[in-house]
């Protein structure tokens, strides 16, 4: 059952039905919801453009149809039901029974993932500074996630730092398995990065070499066959381990990839990949080509691993690391 404005002491509605994927849970009602009665109703909020770009929605949705959500597997309420101008304003009291109330909702209607829009509306329910992503707090079987708030005052935080935290919730949401990869930051004799293209509908990213290990290979030689594809090279002799990284990403078949990261020694040859172009830009990779230095760090877009210009850095001053390190995303 939907409980709507009848079951919310609010003047926004609470949007729920038993054993939804994720609850969104932002922090109170702004004047714009309050105004429409639906959440996220500023026009200058991200959320609903966010639950499109990360896949939780097939298009984008005004506010006025949030009654569909639950038949998407979604949900909504509020940390604090007070409607004030901004969130500033809100007391300590306007949270009491907060967790209660998600306790009960976890309890009564099992949704899988309650995630909090913004680290205050969980600090409010919990009164608990959290960091983003997975909590180690759950409500019952139900996990909870921190996401960024997509408010306009949080506009120092770029839309695809956000976007990246929706589509990790989406992905683990998913439930798809994660898929094991192996890349390689393949360097040449005057230290030139080989980065390859990757263009998908709403970014493109310039990545080290690799992809998916496929059942019964090793990591060197699923790096063998990714290196002979995109670049063609062969013999390549592989270097340490020396970074490791989780990337959840919403895709038709797995929930993202866990990889391993090798250090290659390349001797500069152009790259001339052995499958299509065609076959290649089924896998989204449109350009592969060697960098300078100085062209990396002048470039402003998105690299992966996205601290490649610290790591690369940290690499050259210290050498390959003694154990392999998690660089985030």
């Amino acid at each position: 059952m939907v409980r709507g404005r009848d079951d919310t002491p609010s003047d926004v509605p609470d949007v729920l039905a038993a054993d939804l994927d994720v609850v969104f849970c932002g922090i109170n009602p702004g004047r714009w919801s309050a105004n429409a009665g639906a959440h996220f109703a500023n026009p200058r909020n991200d959320f609903w453009r966010l639950l499109r770009d990360a896949g939780f929605t097939p298009r984008l949705y005004e506010p006025r149809e949030q009654h569909e959500l639950p038949a998407l597997g979604l949900g909504l309420t509020n940390a604090a039901y007070r409607t004030t101008p901004g969130s500033g304003d809100l007391r300590r009291a306007d949270f009491d029974g907060s967790a209660e109330r998600l306790e009960r909702i976890a309890r009564e209607l099992h949704p899988e993932w309650i995630a909090f829009v913004g680290k205050e509306a969980y600090r409010g329910a919990f009164n608990e500074r959290p960091d983003l992503g997975v909590q180690d707090r759950r409500l019952g079987e139900t996990q909870l996630f921190v996401l960024p708030s997509t408010s306009p005052a949080n506009a120092a935080v770029p839309y695809e730092e956000r976007l990246r935290w929706f589509e990790e919730l989406s992905a683990r949401a998913g439930g798809k398995p994660l898929r094991d990869g192996v890349r390689a930051l393949v360097l040449d004799p005057t230290g030139r990065v080989l980065l390859v293209r990757f263009e998908f509908p709403d970014r493109t990213v310039w990545a080290c070499v690799g992809g998916g290990v496929e059942t019964g290979e090793t990591d060197e030689e699923a790096l063998a066959r990714e290196l002979a594809e995109e670049a063609g090279f062969h013999g390549l002799e592989l270097g340490p381990c020396i970074w490791t990284r989780t990337h959840w990403f919403p895709m038709r078949s797995h929930s993202g990839q866990s990889e391993r990261i090798y250090l290659v020694r390349a001797p500069g040859d152009e790259p001339q990949p052995e499958l299509s172009w065609g076959e290649l830009r089924t896998e989204w990779m449109t350009a592969i080509r060697w960098w300078t230095r100085a062209e990396l760090y002048a470039y402003d877009g998105l690299l992966s691993p996205r601290r490649l210009r610290e790591l690369l850095r940290e690499l050259d001053e210290h050498g390959p690391p003694a154990e392999p390190v998690d660089v985030g995303i």
